[in-house]
């Protein structure tokens, strides 16, 4: 046997181990959805970077979290660590895709509490979106204004509402619980009312029911420093393009960067496709 002749048959038979891994996942019913990943930031001219993010992936499902710290004296960036951190190792420990709200629930008070540990109260918290994605199915959840959203088809779509104090009144204007001038004074403020980080830490926004992802989907968490700080048709128009994820994270951030705006908070994104 020549040279050449051994590495074709190393190749085949490389090529048939492959196949033969992916059959066993199958009949498991665990076959490894694989993801586009595309995350980037900037500091914006703060002189603090208090967004942090995350990836975990296994078998069993698929997790992404963005953080948005806040506070003096680095609380805001230690309080994003911690949220991330905490959230990512009780994934590995805790079988996460067997019962998301369970696991979103106990995470997010762990988290709570951890800050509080590390921090008194008042002095750091911060804000959370998280998405958790089995067998093309997506959930989610949140606290404070890291806004989740799903890109289908050209259009960015947001499932999460927030926890700001304009939300706050729009929902109780509409049970009926104040006027409309009491609305009104009111929604101007976009003050977080609820956060990680504090004694008075109230629920999350999570999800109803799981969304159906379809192909060529992108889950989408951003910061409100990125979502605020730029046209929501300029991130679609990027979305639309045929650039990896990773290059369309790289370039919403340029447009970021290169705004006018005189006061630039710290902006994050990531982004997440899913694909067989």
């Amino acid at each position: 046997m020549t040279l050449e002749e051994g590495m074709l048959l190393a190749i085949y038979l490389f090529i048939l181990l492959l196949i033969a891994l992916r059959f066993l996942e199958v009949e498991k019913g665990k076959v490894i959805r694989r993801f586009g990943i595309g995350k980037a930031m900037t500091i914006g001219n703060r002189q603090v970077q208090e967004d942090e993010y995350g990836i975990c992936q296994g078998s069993e499902g698929f997790l992404a979290v963005l953080a948005d710290g806040m506070g003096k004296n680095y609380g805001g960036k230690v309080s994003a660590k911690i949220t991330v951190d905490t959230l990512k190792n009780l994934f590995a420990y805790y079988q996460a895709s067997e019962n998301p709200s369970y696991f979103f629930r106990k995470a997010f008070h762990k988290a709570n509490a951890d800050i509080l540990d590390k921090l008194d109260d008042g002095r750091g918290g911060a804000s959370v979106g998280v998405v958790l994605i089995k067998d093309s199915h997506l959930y989610y959840a949140a606290v404070g204004n890291v806004k989740i959203a799903v890109y289908r088809n050209g259009s960015l779509v947001p499932v999460s509402t927030g926890h700001t104090i304009d939300v706050l009144v729009e929902d109780r204007f509409i049970e009926g619980a104040i006027t409309r001038e009491e609305a009104l004074k009111m929604l101007e403020n976009k003050r977080l009312y609820n956060y990680l980080g504090q004694d008075g830490f109230q629920d999350i926004e999570f999800f109803d029911t799981p969304i159906r992802l379809k192909e060529k989907d992108i889950v989408v968490l951003m910061s409100d420093g990125l979502y605020e700080g730029m046209d929501w048709k300029t991130i679609e128009e990027i979305l639309a393009g045929k650039k990896k994820c990773q290059q369309k994270a790289y370039d919403i951030i340029e447009v970021i960067n290169a705004g006018n705006q005189k006061e630039k908070d710290n902006a994050s994104i990531v982004l997440v496709e899913g694909f067989v």
